[in-house]
């Protein structure tokens, strides 16, 4: 698990890209390391699909060499306010206290393993993911320990592995910082987060709800900056 920002003079990347404040930080970063980007979204059944729209528009901007979307149905199986008809909690609840109900049972593991897969094809060593340890909602697949297995397994699974081939780098640059500070990293590295969405209940036109988890942690960390949410100023704009 590798948070270096050495150079890496045009080496394909794979990013996962949720076109959220946390995944278009990391592409950023994976861009200000010389990274080739190739971005890995998925329309996996998820309730705030308006967050693909921010991911196109991303990757659009930050000159990403390919960008797929993946169909993965996890609406099949449920189980999350994200992907089943459940209520998307709201309000003042405390944050990070238990495993909450937007967690989406082994979405990372799902969507790393398809990151790995391309990253095979693209003769690739490195896959960024926006996960975070600090200003989180208590996901069990965000934390340092689920990372760092998930690179073992996948350092025991490609030809690479079996063949002597470069190991696998899972890039985790978010994993020990505050929103704040993941913030003030995209600023500095010229991120336009008019363009993201984070909210987990956006109305239809993608005005962010204000109440959930996402949108709570996002103003916090704005706040802690003392600077305005270029989203919402897009939406006041308009």
């Amino acid at each position: 698990m590798s948070q270096s920002d050495s150079s890496a003079r045009g080496t394909p990347a794979v990013v996962l890209l949720s076109g959220g404040l946390d995944s278009t930080t990391t592409l950023a970063i994976a861009k200000s390391q010389g990274f080739e980007l190739y971005a890995l979204s998925f329309r996996y059944g998820q309730r705030h699909l308006l967050e693909l729209q921010s991911a196109r528009e991303v990757a659009l901007q930050m000159g990403v060499r390919e960008h797929i979307v993946l169909d993965v149905d996890l609406r099949k199986f449920g189980g999350s306010a994200l992907t089943d008809d459940i209520a998307v909690p709201k309000g003042n609840a405390p944050i990070g206290r238990g495993i909450p109900i937007t967690y989406v049972p082994a979405r990372n593991t799902v969507f790393l393993s398809l990151a790995l897969a391309w990253a095979e094809i693209l003769a690739s060593h490195d896959i960024f993911i926006g996960v975070n340890a600090l200003d989180y909602s208590g996901y069990p697949d965000c934390r340092p320990e689920y990372i760092a297995a998930f690179e073992r397994m996948a350092n025991l699974a490609t030809r690479a592995a079996i063949e002597g081939g470069q190991p696998l780098t899972i890039h985790t640059p978010l994993i020990q910082l505050s929103k704040a500070q993941i913030i003030a990293r995209g600023v500095e590295l010229g991120v336009d987060y008019a363009s993201t969405s984070s909210c987990y209940d956006p109305a239809e036109d993608g005005r962010p709800c204000g109440e959930c988890d996402s949108c709570r942690l996002r103003g916090k960390g704005f706040a802690e900056l003392g600077l305005p949410d270029p989203l919402l100023q897009r939406f006041e704009l308009e």
